[in-house]
């Protein structure tokens, strides 16, 4: 019973699952910061252009002969 927990205690087989898991957990992780981050920097860039663009003034095109 011994050497069966023994063999137990030594085998390192699931410990490749757990450092994916963490590995994975820790990329998400991340991506969601970037993501907030670059959402937060769009949406601003995103009304200053929409305000650039509602204050210009388009004139008439003329068509070339």
């Amino acid at each position: 019973m011994q050497t069966a927990l023994i063999k137990f205690l030594n085998d390192e087989n699931g410990a490749v699952t757990v450092d994916w898991v963490v590995l994975t957990a820790a990329i998400v992780g991340l991506s969601v910061a970037a993501y907030t981050t670059i959402n937060g920097g769009t949406t601003s860039m995103r009304a200053n252009t929409d305000t650039a663009l509602s204050n210009m003034e388009v004139g008439n095109p003329q068509i070339p002969n």
